[in-house]
């Protein structure tokens, strides 16, 4: 026997269908390295003076809504063209790390919006990049200012945001193009340099070591002019007579004639 439908049951599931409604958009849930901004409809609109809703679940007003913010660091990468300090066009390849201030995520939100990163952050990786490099040659781009642009486009671009609820914590040059023909002269140039200072390194070398040749040479010279002087006749007779006993001591066989040779040296005659 069938039961006869009883219509008091419409408004019960009418209410408890708008129960799940009501309960379905009253909660959020934020994820993780996320803040949620809240906008209360019938008040003050985006709300600024207080903390933005962390990670977690969350039961809010169905008529208010919650913008969900990404608050961790993220990475923005730009390829940009700029001008060098005579006119030259330079490619520059640059990444920013960054992330929204957490405390003034309802401010940021506000005043910049969710396309904060194209509204703010690109223009002023842009500005900055352009500021820099116009300050430099290519030759200097190319060679020994990589690390001093990097960082003077990181402080340019810090002072830029400031003020705009976004916290800065590092720019990447990863790569700096020069056009083709500014590269092949500057490699050019950096190796005739390179050859010039190894033909003045080995020219000095030589120089260096003919000085130390004459210097010897002098000394040899000196020396042997002192021992010259030095050397009288009556010297090298003593140093003859020395000598000549010092010989006459040895065992071999020999003999001796004193005052024989020339200035009255002796002669020394024997087997060997």
């Amino acid at each position: 026997m069938n039961k006869e439908f009883n219509p008091k049951i419409i408004p019960m599931i009418i209410g408890i269908i708008v129960l799940l409604i009501f309960l379905f958009k009253s909660t959020v849930t934020i994820g993780s390295g996320e803040a949620g901004v809240l906008y209360k409809t019938f008040s003050d609109g985006v709300v600024t003076n207080e903390p933005p809703l962390g990670e977690g679940f969350h039961i809010v007003a169905p008529w208010n809504k919650v913008f969900i913010y990404e608050v961790r660091q993220q990475e923005l990468s730009e390829q940009m063209q700029v001008l060098s300090s005579n006119g030259l066009e330079i490619k520059l390849d640059a990444t920013a790390w960054f992330h929204p201030q957490y405390e003034f995520t309802g401010k940021l939100h506000q005043e910049k919006g969710e396309n904060y990163i194209e509204r703010v952050i690109r223009p002023a990786i842009r500005s900055a990049a352009r500021s820099v490099v116009g300050r430099y040659t290519p030759e200097q781009l190319y060679s020994t200012k990589r690390d001093a642009i990097q960082d003077e486009i990181f402080t340019e671009t810090k002072k830029i945001l400031a003020n705009q609820y976004i916290q800065l914590n590092e720019i990447l040059v990863r790569d700096v193009t020069l056009p083709s023909t500014i590269k092949t002269a500057i490699e050019t140039k950096l190796k005739q340099e390179q050859e010039s200072l190894e033909y003045e390194f080995r020219l000095e070398k030589a120089q260096k070591e003919a000085e130390r040749q004459r210097i010897e040479a002098e000394g040899k010279a000196k020396a042997n002019q002192i021992l010259s002087a030095s050397l009288t006749d009556k010297i090298l007779q003593e140093k003859g007579i020395q000598a000549t006993i010092e010989l006459s001591k040895s065992q071999n066989s020999k003999v001796i004639v004193i005052g024989s040779g020339k200035d009255g040296m002796p002669i020394i005659l024997g087997n060997q």
